[in-house]
């Protein structure tokens, strides 16, 4: 018997070697009926109470009018009801985040009342000094009301208690336990009183988040050196410190079942296409997920084609970035606990571009931008272009250098495309392992694993020197895209061109681009062509890849389809002859 259970444990993975004490379930099976019964009926019957509470506060406000139906919820006059269910729903006393304090309000006689608050999610300091001080302290609140002392006790009412005892700056009125739990999770402090159906919220957020500071996926040297971070009003204060146009709207939605994440939809009314905020918005609101934590989750719910290896949306940390974006017709999407905001729609040359790239001149600009363009293609072409001189087109080599090759090469037992594939896996690796290590090491570490594995696969010689050269120069090129997704892209695509190269050389390799361009121009980013404004042709192609001059740029780009297409009146220099003189042109700031 021994020998069939050992048999059983090797052939059968859900089975171990060990005797176990503890264990959920079967092969990952759910609990049985009887051990989640007693959850579920729980949960059940406190949602019936709620449900009953709210149906007989609808029947006593029938008689009192459509205002007092409308305050009705499934909270009830008895302070010790109300505080019961609020421990059931955040499952106290196991749970220890929810801090109740009981307190007695000094009017005449004194009132119960209870402050409920989340640990580490509120403001201590504004909670003892709004809100206990001038309950507590405040004595005899009838003497308060101006010729009312004579109606006695029956005159404390929740609007006595907002308007003349908490000198809070955002205090509004909840009237159902759940309005109550989603204030509490947003680090407001609730305040229950005997004999009153409204319970009282009091703004006392003070979540844990970190300062202000500089990019560090998009430093810049000329520039705001500000960046996003974790807190969801920091980051759209931080855009509206940019934009001081009242007409800049946020709207804030809600998505995740447990998580309640705020994202915040900005745009600027006016400017932007009405029909992009909607399908926008409509994509948000179709969100049906338990948990949402970052806007690289969120963008993969609302782009166009989110199995693409190109990214359809365009994350940013920056926040004039972000600015700049929206003042020329897009949104902006900021996810709560995220230090990034994302935009849309983009296009493909949105990721070659940088907030710097306006900052500096012109010409410096436009120096910049060809640069990336010239990394792009070095980054995804040479290693295919390499591999097809090698094994296929070697006439096309001067005589000395095809010498060369082949002599570097003589001694390499390996296939080009072979060793090529190592030395880029190997790359790649010591790309991800300078990510994970700790920074103080990681720079250190990279370059010296480039080096000593570099010399040594040449002295072994596994790989040639010349090899060597082009896997640096590739790698060299693929940092220096702005853009860290579409920078992974072009690393897988590289991979893609390589094997068709490998097997065809230059067919292959015109073949795959070929294919990989049209693929470009079918896709969209919310209805927006891809490689708009350049395919197809409209306003604003000269600000793709060159960088024309600030005082030029009139128009907002076309395929956006702003409501407001101009952003600055024609003569930005009334001084100059020659702005007078160009304006005359018909053809300027990159008008078709």
């Amino acid at each position: 018997m021994q020998w069939r259970q050992w048999l059983r444990q090797i052939l059968d993975p859900s089975a171990s070697f060990q005797e176990q004490t503890f264990t959920l379930g079967d092969r990952g099976q759910q609990p049985a009926a009887e051990e989640q019964g007693p959850f579920r009926l729980k949960d059940a019957e406190a949602r019936t109470q709620r449900v009953l509470t709210h149906i007989d506060s609808i029947l006593e406000a029938v008689p009192l009018g459509e205002a007092a139906m409308k305050k009705a919820g499934d909270l009830t006059p008895d302070l010790d009801e109300n505080r019961r269910r609020l421990e059931a729903l955040f499952r106290m006393p196991e749970n220890k985040d929810l801090i109740i304090r009981e307190l007695q309000v000094a009017t005449q006689p004194p009132t119960r009342a209870v402050v409920c608050f989340m640990e580490g999610l509120s403001d201590k300091t504004i909670i003892n000094r709004d809100i206990l001080q001038p309950l507590m302290l405040l004595a005899h609140l009838d003497h308060h009301l101006d010729g009312q002392r004579e109606s006695g006790p029956t005159q404390f009412t929740v609007d006595v208690i907002i308007q003349r005892l908490l000198p809070g700056h955002q205090v509004s009125e909840k009237h159902s336990l759940k309005e109550v739990a989603e204030a509490l999770l947003m680090g407001d402090t609730v305040l229950l009183f005997e004999g009153q159906r409204t319970a009282i919220t009091v703004e006392t957020k003070e979540p844990p988040v970190r300062s202000i500071s500089e990019p560090k996926s998009e430093q810049s040297i000329q520039g705001p050196h500000d960046s996003f971070v974790e807190a969801f009003r920091m980051n759209v204060a931080m855009i509206r410190r940019r934009l001081k146009d009242p007409r800049v709207v946020t709207e804030i939605l809600t998505v995740g079942q447990v998580s309640s994440t705020f994202v915040a939809l900005m745009y600027i009314d006016g400017i932007v296409n009405p029909k992009l905020v909607a399908e926008v918005k409509q994509r948000v609101d179709g969100i049906k997920v338990d948990t949402l934590n970052d806007v690289g989750v969120l963008a993969q719910f609302i782009e166009d084609a989110p199995a693409s290896l190109m990214p359809g949306s365009l994350t940013t940390e920056r926040p004039d970035r972000a600015a700049a974006y929206l003042a020329e017709g897009h949104v902006a999407l900021i996810v709560d606990n995220s230090p990034y905001a994302l935009i849309f729609p983009i296009t493909f040359w949105s990721l070659l571009q940088t907030s710097e790239d306006y900052y500096l001149r012109f010409p410096f600009g436009t120096f910049l931008r060809f640069s990336r363009l010239a990394a792009l293609l070095t980054s995804l072409l040479v290693p295919a272009f390499y591999i097809a001189l090698v094994n296929y087109h070697q006439e096309m080599l001067p005589t000395e250098l095809m010498l060369f090759v082949a002599a570097s090469r003589e001694a390499v037992p390996m296939p080009a495309i072979l060793e090529l594939v190592i030395m880029e896996v190997t790359f790649e690796l010591i790309r991800e392992a300078g990510t994970r290590i700790p920074n103080v090491l990681g720079s250190a570490i990279s370059l010296v694993a480039s080096l000593i594995l570099g010399q040594a696969a040449v002295e072994a010689r596994i790989v040639s020197p010349l090899l060597i050269v082009v896997v640096a120069i590739t790698g060299l090129a693929s940092f220096a895209l702005p853009n860290f997704l579409d920078s992974f892209a072009i690393r897988m695509l590289r991979f893609v061109l390589l094997i068709a190269a490998a097997l065809l050389g230059f067919y292959g390799l015109a073949a795959g681009l070929f294919i990989l361009i049209l693929y470009l121009s079918s896709m969209r980013s919310m209805g927006v062509p891809y490689l708009a404004p350049l395919a197809p042709r409209m306003r604003g192609a000269a600000d793709t890849i060159l960088q024309p001059p600030a005082y030029t740029m009139e128009f907002r780009p076309r395929h956006v389809r702003p409501m407001d297409e101009r952003r600055q009146k024609p003569i930005t220099r009334p001084w100059d002859p020659r702005s007078r003189a160009a304006e005359e042109e018909p053809d300027r700031g990159g008008r078709p």
